[in-house]
């Protein structure tokens, strides 16, 4: 029996989420040149950690815990940063400006918890 790989689906979500956004900022946001930069930042954020994200659901099969802690502040990192900018460069600035930079942070722990599962076997 085949089981559900909910990482990559939500890896493959970011991915999608990250081209079209990127796209709207290239069209849609051309008038205003810093909706459009911060509209790129987030795309390209949200792009490459839907790929660091994949990273991490490969090595959370063998119950590395630290695989999946990874994953999950790569998916809090995302909805954080680059959802904070893709909301900045639609409506202005933000009630919260604190989400950003908290997105950064998850995400640069995402990064620290990958390379500790990468360092140790399983549990």
């Amino acid at each position: 029996m085949r089981r559900t790989r909910p990482w990559v689906v939500v890896a493959a979500v970011n991915g999608l989420m990250a081209i079209a956004f990127g796209a709207y900022a290239a069209h849609g946001l051309a008038g205003d040149p810093y909706a459009r930069q911060l509209a790129d930042r987030a795309s390209q954020y949200q792009l490459v950690h839907a790929l660091a994200l994949l990273a991490a659901e490969r090595l959370t099969g063998d119950g590395n815990r630290a695989a999946s802690a990874s994953a999950a502040l790569f998916t809090l990192g995302m909805i954080l940063f680059s959802g904070s900018l893709y909301l900045k460069a639609l409506t202005g600035p933000l009630a919260f400006p604190l989400f950003t930079p908290s997105g950064g942070v998850a995400l640069m722990l995402g990064w620290l918890a990958l390379g500790i599962a990468g360092a140790v076997r399983g549990k």
